[in-house]
């Protein structure tokens, strides 16, 4: 759908940063998106390894339609903290 959505984005004469995700490391539309942009024109566009569900499970704030927040860190996705 990005071909027929580009206009909803900033022009690629203003050189935006994008930044495209999928939900989890298990999806490839986020790669599907780069590639759909840069063919664009657009000449800075970045994934987002790991996805949404990573970014979260990192204990990283979100933002959803009742604020933003914090999950907890999830000590299977997170990098252990050393203590002292």
């Amino acid at each position: 759908r990005i071909p027929s959505r580009l206009a909803e984005l900033p022009p690629v004469d203003a050189d935006p940063d994008l930044v495209v995700y999928c939900w989890g490391p298990g999806c490839n539309g986020s790669t599907k998106a780069a590639l759909a942009l840069t063919r664009a024109g657009y000449r800075r566009v970045r994934e987002m390894i790991g996805g949404f569900e990573y970014w979260a499970r990192e204990g990283l704030a979100i933002e959803s339609s009742t604020g933003r927040s914090r999950r907890p860190v999830d000590d299977l996705t997170a990098p252990a903290t050393r203590s002292g």
